[in-house]
C-alpha cells in the first residue's frame, strides 16, 4: 500500500536535454569543471551545503537553508522537473545552482551558491544556470529572484533584467524580474565564459569523485577574505 501512495505523491518527469559540460579558467589559472549532477550527488553535496546555514554573511543562511531544502526535495521525488549544475576544481567542489522547468517555456531559477568566494564562481555558474534554460532546455525565459543585495546586483543589474509584477516567483518574497532571450543574446558573450567540449581526463576525474572541504574550510572559504580584512 505505502509504495502505491508513494507512486502518487512522486512527480511526473519531462524530458529535460542534459546540459553538456564545459570548462572555465578562474582566476587562479586552474581549471573549473562546470556540470550536470543527478540525484546520487545530492547527498555528497548536502554535506557542503550544512555548513552556510549558521553563516548570516551576506544571507549565506537563507540561501543554504534553502537550496538544502530543494535538494532534498529533489533527491526525495518531490519537486518536478529540477536540476543541478555544479563547478569543480581539481575534483573540490567550488559551487552549486539550481532551478527547474517551470513549464516548457519558462525556467525558475532558484538558487546561486559559491563555496569559494573571491574567483567569480557564482557569477559563471549563474551564467551557465542561464545557458542550460535558454539554450539547452531551449525556454522563452527565466523567472529570478534574489536574496541578498549582492544578487541583486549580479544578477538584476548586472543582466538589466526585466521587472515582472502580474505573477509570483515560487520563492515568494519580493517582485521578481525575467532574464528573456533577447537580453541573454545581448549579455552572452559579456557573462558567460567557457570552452566546450571538457576535456575528457578533467570531466573523468569532476565524475570520479565530488570532494568537499571541512566545514570549517567552507567558513573560511566564505567568510575568509572579509576576517582578514578585518584584522
Amino acid at each position: 500500500m505505502d509504495m502505491e501512495i508513494e507512486s502518487l505523491l512522486r512527480p511526473p518527469e519531462s524530458h529535460m536535454p542534459p546540459y553538456p559540460a564545459k570548462v572555465i579558467t578562474v582566476a587562479t589559472g586552474k581549471k573549473m569543471v562546470v556540470r550536470q549532477v543527478d540525484r546520487k550527488a545530492v547527498p555528497t553535496l548536502l554535506k557542503a551545503v550544512l555548513p552556510t546555514l549558521q553563516i548570516p554573511r551576506d544571507y549565506y543562511d537563507i540561501v543554504g537553508v534553502r537550496l538544502y531544502a530543494e535538494l532534498l526535495g529533489w533527491y526525495r521525488y518531490r519537486v518536478r522537473d529540477h536540476y543541478c549544475l555544479i563547478g569543480q576544481v581539481d575534483g573540490y567542489l567550488m559551487g552549486i545552482v539550481n532551478g527547474r522547468m517551470y513549464t516548457p517555456e519558462v525556467g525558475m531559477s532558484y538558487h546561486t551558491l559559491a563555496i569559494e568566494r573571491g574567483l567569480t564562481v557564482g557569477v559563471h555558474l549563474f551564467a551557465a544556470k542561464m545557458e542550460h534554460h535558454l539554450e539547452f532546455l531551449d525556454q522563452n525565459e527565466v523567472w529570478i529572484t534574489a536574496e541578498s543585495p549582492i544578487g541583486f546586483r549580479r544578477w538584476m543589474i548586472e543582466y538589466g533584467l526585466v521587472p515582472k509584477t502580474d505573477a509570483q516567483h515560487e520563492l515568494g518574497g519580493a517582485s521578481f524580474y525575467v532574464l528573456t532571450k533577447e537580453l541573454w543574446k545581448a549579455n552572452k558573450a559579456r557573462l558567460c565564459v567557457g570552452d566546450r567540449p571538457c576535456p575528457e581526463d578533467l570531466l573523468a576525474a569532476a565524475e570520479a569523485e565530488i570532494k568537499l572541504p571541512s566545514e570549517e574550510e567552507v567558513r573560511e572559504k566564505i567568510l575568509g577574505a572579509k576576517r582578514r580584512q578585518a584584522k
